[in-house]
């Protein structure tokens, strides 16, 4: 998953992660991320999952956006690069993975485990007598 800090404007601090792609930003309502702040266009840049080239940023239409400081129209991105769309500046993070937790497997297991157990003594029990 990746993950997009908004550094400046109004939702300063803000963390999205961008779950699915491709991943509009844009002013418009009913974007993957709405931004209200100056010079953000209706629909100003798609993220998008390129198999051979990871996360890949592309501008739509004539929108500006500059990445680490330097103007782009397409652009792989890194971890920490700086996404720069207007006056907002947003950071590009790739998300920490969640581990999955394995806590019913193991009780389920261990229940198993408990029951084997028990039908062992059983029948050690059974056959001694």
């Amino acid at each position: 998953m990746v993950q997009l800090e908004i550094l400046t404007g109004k939702r300063a601090g803000e963390k999205i992660e961008a779950r699915h792609f491709p991943f509009i930003v844009g002013r418009e309502p009913g974007l993957d991320l709405t931004l209200e702040e100056p010079g953000v266009w209706g629909r100003h840049l798609e993220l998008r999952l390129a198999p051979q080239h990871g996360i890949v940023l592309t501008v739509l239409s004539e929108a500006l956006v500059s990445v680490n400081a330097q103007p782009v129209r397409e652009h792989r991105l890194r971890n920490g690069d700086t996404i720069e769309i207007g006056a907002l500046k947003i950071r590009f993070w790739l998300a920490e993975t969640r581990p999955r937790s394995f806590r019913l497997r193991e009780r389920l297991i261990w229940i198993g485990l408990a029951a084997v157990f028990l039908l062992q003594i059983a029948i050690i029990y059974w056959l001694g007598n």
